[in-house]
């Protein structure tokens, strides 16, 4: 099992990223993905989830309606797509699998700031 995370960076705050996470070695169409954070001297958190088919997606209350997970079966990716960023956005991003344990990518930094 592989995720690989892309997308992250420098923005400024109002600004938007999109950030992808390339999925292989298991059956990514049988799934539910998610997307967690990790700011620095904090707890992971839990960020947004979709499932299998991308018709479910739930949301943390710090990013709804700001933020917007969707996912492409045939290219076995998932995406966040980060509107309105904010400096309290700042942190490590990661995608995460469960199938028989957790899974976790290598993460994607997002830094907001002017």
């Amino acid at each position: 099992v592989q995720l690989v995370e892309s997308g992250g960076g420098l923005v400024q705050p109002g600004g938007t990223l999109r950030l992808s996470c390339a999925a292989s070695g298991f059956r990514f169409i049988n799934y539910g993905m998610r997307w967690y954070r990790q700011a620095p001297g904090k707890m992971r958190e839990w960020v947004a989830g979709i499932s299998s088919l991308g018709s479910i997606t739930n949301y943390a209350d710090s990013v709804k309606g700001r933020f917007t997970v969707s996912r492409d079966n045939v290219k076995n990716t998932v995406y966040l797509r980060m509107n309105s960023l904010q400096p309290n956005d700042t942190a490590v991003y990661y995608c995460n699998v469960l199938l028989q344990a957790d899974y976790w990518g290598q993460g994607t930094q997002v830094t907001v700031s002017s």
